[in-house]
This record gives C-alpha cells, structure tokens and sequence, in this order.
C-alpha cells in the first residue's frame, strides 16, 4: 500500500537521479492571485515522469532487472524509463503511439531504449506492451497506476511544501492521475488544509468523467494538443486515490491551453508542453477559487516538439487577440492597399501579411483583400475594424 514512508524513501533514493526544481513566482499570468510554479519541464528528461519510472525500477528485484523492462507513453514516461533503466543497466522496450512528437521518439531512443511505434493512442500502446510483457517476459512498468510509480511522484509535493509555507492551493495537469495522487496524498498527509486540484482538457476528460459517476468511466476516443495527458480512462489506484484526496477537478480547452504556453514563453521565458500548461490554464482563466490565494502550478513537461510549438504560438497569438486577419471586399483600383495601410498604421497596428483575390462580389470590378495583422488585444483589432468601417471599407 502507498505510505509516506514510501515517498520519503523515493526522495531518498532519487536524490542521486533527479534534480530538485525550485518554485518560482510567476508575475503578469494570474494578477489575482500569488502564483508559483513547480517547473518540471526543467527536470532531466524534460518531465516529472523521471521520478516515478525512476523509483519503480530501483525497486524492482534483481530477477525482474534480468528480464528488462517495458512501457507505454504518449513519450514523457517513455523517457524516464529509458533513462532509469540505463542507468541500472537494464534493456528496456518502450511503446509510444505513432501520434507521439518526433523529439519525444528520439529524446527516448537517445536515453537508450527500443522504441516500438504504436497505431492509435496511449491505450492502443498500452495494449502492446502487455502483449510484449506476457510473450517476452518483461517487467512492465505502469506509466502511473503503481504505488511505486505514484510514490515517485509524490515527492514533488515534498519539494513544493519545503519550499513555501503557507500554500493555500496545488493545481496539477492530470492524465491517468499518477502524477496528482502521488501530490495529493502526500500534501494532504502533511498538510490536510492544501486544496488539491486537477486539471484536465475538455477533449480527454476521463478522470473528470470518472469521479463525477463515482466509477471508473472510459473515454470513446480523445482530441487534444495536451497529448502528455491524452488517456482514455484512469487507473484503478489513481482514481482511489484521487476519489479521497482530490478536493476538485476542473477542465480547460485547447485554446486556453495554447493560451497559456504563450504567457509561460512571454512571462516566464519558459517552455512548457500542452500538458504542461494546463494547470497554468486552469489559474489564469479563472476555472479554481483561488482569488487572493498563494497557488503552485505544476508545470509537468516541456517536451513540445518545435514544429508543434510553432502551431500552437500562432493558436495563441490569435485567441488572445496579438494577431489577427481581415478580410474586406474592395473595388478593385489604384490606392485601395495604400490606404488601408495607412488606417492600420495610423491606429497603431502592423500589417504582416496580403493576399489579393478575385471572387464572386457584388460588383464586376469587385475582389478581395486579406489582411493579416499584428495587432495588441481584441479591443485594438475593433478599433481598426470601426476605423475602416468609418472610411467605408466593407469588411467580411
């Protein structure tokens, strides 16, 4: 059974695996309340997941380190059983679904495993590596539903209480729920007032589903860019463990998800994947009760592969109104663009993009023009918008 005991020990036995992250302040995400965050996404391997993979294989015994080790990972986990198996000299197999980041297959065969790519998600590579398990003898390591793996977790929640007194609330990303049992055991074992919160993605919301019916539930598919967190249905440990000591668990969408990527860049000069991210989400748009309060937000992972980093800065850019794009139906004529331009310009906006089209428009010289701009909120784009609506330029 999990015990404190156990998470000391991980503590103790991680010391010489992991790196001891520190809680910062975050200033400009949150302005109601006294945020900090655990960053994780500045551990090795890029993830908590380190700590629990780490823990579970120095547990194992010298018979089961023989046989090597498999996993399953949307790519976080997969890296921290690479690496702690490596370090114990261990061969380790790991099943990644083929949908995993590029940099998350790579960084796992750099840490020294076999990868063997899965068709479909998490659950579809979790079905593989027990097939792998039973047909080669392999000790599987659980990506969260093992008390060892929880315990290595927990030691996060060691580290945040050390670190700060007087915490009001600990808001976690939650997928298959490892990572906020191990926290919210521990916290609530040393400090019982500590509000623990989860967070999911609307798009993959099992442990939200789960503990509202007061049963384990399974999702039919999931659809998210929080992939770290992207599980179909919780384990039976974790959704114990989370049914006791989770006092809530919330959900964000995407957008506020690439949202807050964007705010951890500018702010905090921080890279934090999508499953990263979401606890910051969670505070900044106001989904927990946290006005006035001193919060730590886990960042769990900053393993975003660059070309997906690209995709969601833009995502962000527009939901938060920084770029933006019109579209406005012209008589085709000389100094249409110049004066346009000069509108956007004078209202202090900055014009990156133009695309000029022919359409079907009221009139035979009609066409299109789209705009692309740089711009400071949604209050500014309006401003340009009545700007040009005022100098009679249709707008679409």
């Amino acid at each position: 059974m999990l015990s404190l005991d156990m998470v000391f020990d991980a503590q103790r036995v991680l010391k010489s695996i992991i790196r001891t992250t520190d809680v910062v302040r975050a200033y400009g995400i949150a302005p109601e309340c006294e945020l900090y965050l655990k960053p994780e996404n500045l551990q090795i391997t890029g993830s908590f997941k380190v700590r629990g993979s780490a823990y579970k294989i120095a547990m194992l015994s010298d018979e089961e380190k023989a046989r090597g080790v498999v996993a399953c990972s949307a790519g976080n986990h997969a890296q921290g059983v690479a690496l702690a198996a490596s370090k114990h000299g261990i061969r380790s197999v790991i099943c990644l679904p083929d949908s995993a980041p590029i940099s998350k297959v790579e960084a796992t065969k750099g840490f020294g495993a076999e990868v063997c790519l899965v068709e479909g998600c998490y659950d579809d590579a979790y079905r593989k590596a027990l097939e792998l398990k039973e047909r080669e003898g392999y000790t599987f390591v659980h990506p969260f539903d093992d008390e060892n793996v929880i315990a290595g977790q927990g030691t996060i929640a060691l580290e945040v209480l050390s670190a700060l007194d007087d915490i009001d609330a600990i808001v976690v990303p939650v997928g298959g729920g490892g990572l906020i049992s191990g926290i919210a055991y521990t916290a609530k074992q040393i400090c019982p007032s500590v509000k623990v919160y989860g967070v999911q993605v609307a798009g993959a919301p099992s442990m939200y589903n789960s503990l509202r019916e007061g049963r384990i539930t399974c999702l039919d598919s999931v659809h998210t860019i929080a992939d770290g967190i992207a599980v179909k249905q919780p384990g039976e440990n974790t959704f114990a463990i989370a049914r006791e000591y989770v006092d809530d668990i919330v959900l964000v969408n995407d957008d506020e998800v690439a949202s807050a990527i964007l705010a951890l860049i500018e702010k905090q000069k921080m890279i934090a994947e999508g499953a990263g991210a979401a606890a910051v989400a969670a505070v900044m748009f106001g989904k927990l009760p946290v006005a006035g309060k001193r919060v730590v937000s886990i960042v769990s992972g900053g393993n975003i592969d660059v070309t997906s980093l690209s995709r969601v800065i833009d995502r962000g850019l527009r939901n938060s109104g920084r770029s933006s794009g019109l579209l406005i139906e012209l008589i085709d004529k000389p100094g249409q663009l110049k004066d346009i331009s000069r509108i956007i310009a004078d209202c202090g906006g900055n014009v990156t993009g133009v695309h000029y089209e022919k359409g079907n428009t009221e009139s035979v010289n009609g066409c299109f023009l789209r705009i692309e701009m740089e711009t400071r909120d949604f209050e500014h784009i309006d401003l340009i918008m009545r700007s040009l609506r005022n100098e009679g330029f249709k707008i679409v």
